[in-house]
């Protein structure tokens, strides 16, 4: 579909049909913004785009069914490296938000962002800028500023903190120690520590601490 060269094309990644609709409403009642592609999957979206389509920015969640929002980054610069990705979730830890950005990400914001910060930062980003949610921003400044840190260091060992993104994402046992390139009774290992050190008894409890930045 051909726009004004003054529209920015906007493609958009969430497998939460409420939330992708009402996101391609948002952009398309804006006279600044024109939705591309709309899709519940990476894969959904590498199969769309062609050379004529390519959006300017992509809004991407991180927990996507079959591949990550974050390994679908790296292919998305790699295949069309003047396209900008936001990302746009509910993860605020900063293992993510830093994967993000290494990857590729131009901007972070989480899902409670109103579509009115949406808007700058989709401008800002196809600028040439960078955006993130104030949460976000905060948490990238604590990161670097270490004498006055925001948050309680971790008590996970970064073997572990990876096996409990790994249980965030949805990922079985196999498929953690494939990705660590360890075995499974080390990953069992890993999440029995974990449980001790977090003092639960869960695999949910463990995911609500991740989600809410407590890990």
């Amino acid at each position: 579909m051909n726009t004004s060269p003054n529209i920015v094309t906007i493609g958009i990644v969430e497998d939460d049909k409420e939330v992708r609709d009402t996101l391609r409403a948002f952009c398309d009642s804006s006279t600044c913004f024109h939705c591309e592609i709309a899709e519940a999957s990476a894969e959904a979206l590498f199969a769309k785009l062609a050379g004529e389509n390519v959006p300017d920015v992509i809004l991407m969640d991180i927990g996507l069914p079959g591949m990550s929002g974050i390994d679908a980054i790296k292919l998305l610069k790699e295949r069309h490296p003047t396209t900008d990705i936001i990302m746009l979730t509910v993860y605020h830890d900063p293992h993510r938000i830093f994967e993000s950005l290494r990857a590729g990400a131009s901007g972070y914001l989480l899902k409670s962002t109103s579509f009115s910060q949406i808007k700058d930062a989709i401008e800002v980003v196809h600028a040439g800028g960078a955006y993130m949610s104030p949460q976000i921003a905060r948490k990238v400044v604590d990161y670097f500023h270490p004498h006055h840190p925001l948050e309680t260091p971790s008590p996970l060992t970064l073997k572990e903190r990876e096996v409990v993104f790994g249980l965030v994402e949805g990922l079985s046992y196999k498929m953690i120690a494939s990705r660590m390139s360890i075995t499974i009774e080390t990953v069992r290992s890993h999440i029995k520590h974990t449980y001790q050190k977090l003092h639960v008894h869960s695999r949910a409890e463990v995911i609500g601490k991740s989600l809410r930045g407590e890990i």
